[in-house]
């Protein structure tokens, strides 16, 4: 119950890592908000019970945030913690081949979106005495990742935001980190630490020094740290939940063999 009493609004909760995070916040004793572009997060807080909402949420839309961060405030009171998961990847190409849709969709949502998110969420915690914001990155933040330049531009713009929101907020008792995924299974087929291996076909990286694929719940093990008070003097921290690859990567980069 490390977040009881807490209320904490997550963004990309209809699926995925979000979903994953608003149960585990709400296990944690949090009331959780839980926001999508999709009715999907609407489903997530049905699931969950008496301790969320779901409110449809297009987080590149400024009118639809603040109407987010209203509706948090109106049903509990307060903001505490706020997790902006929400993200979109876009084409996998190389610069000269992607399209200027593609870049705007994917900083519309991974950059101008967390960036409305950040400005409403802080306005709301200077009102009732600070709280907590975990950003989800990317590993693809932090080195050059093939045929990731508009997606991995947008994430260290995310970077970015973090440290110098972390500065900007320090004396007011919000603190701001956030964690960078590397290659995260979330599909629908079942794997765990003993079956480590995805199915034929889809993504794959190579080079990852814990040799294995990473699991959303490690993910949000992250963040819920990052989220509560354990992590009280953390704050400015990108926080690789990639199994060494950040820091063992060897410039091959990735390989696409599917879908």
């Amino acid at each position: 119950m490390r977040l009881k009493g807490k209320t904490a609004v997550i963004t990309g909760a209809g699926s995925g890592i979000g979903k994953e995070m608003a149960h585990r916040f709400a296990a944690e004793g949090a009331q959780v908000v839980c926001a999508s572009v999709s009715t999907r997060s609407l489903e997530v807080a049905e699931e969950i019970g008496d301790a969320a909402i779901g409110v449809r949420t297009d987080v590149g839309d400024e009118g639809d945030v603040r109407r987010l961060i209203a509706t948090a405030e109106n049903a509990y009171g307060r903001i505490d913690i706020l997790v902006n998961n929400a993200g979109f990847g876009g084409g996998l190409k190389p610069l000269h081949e992607q399209t200027t849709e593609t870049w705007d969709r994917v900083h519309g949502v991974n950059l101008r979106g967390l960036f409305f998110c950040m400005k409403y969420g802080v306005r709301s915690m200077l009102e009732t005495g600070g709280g907590a914001i975990v950003n989800v990155s990317s590993a693809t933040s932090m080195i050059g990742w093939k045929h990731h330049g508009v997606y991995g531009a947008a994430k260290a713009g995310v970077n970015q935001l973090t440290k110098v929101a972390a500065l900007d907020y320090a004396d007011h008792n919000i603190r701001v980190n956030a964690v960078c995924p590397g290659t995260i299974w979330t599909g629908l087929v079942p794997m765990s630490k003993e079956s480590p291996e995805p199915p034929p076909g889809v993504f794959r990286v190579a080079g990852i020094p814990l040799d294995r694929w990473g699991l959303s719940e490690e993910v949000v093990a992250a963040a819920l740290f990052l989220a509560s008070d354990e992590a009280s003097y953390v704050t400015g921290t990108l926080m690789p939940v990639d199994g060494g690859y950040s820091i063992g990567f060897s410039g091959m980069g990735a390989e696409n063999t599917g879908s």
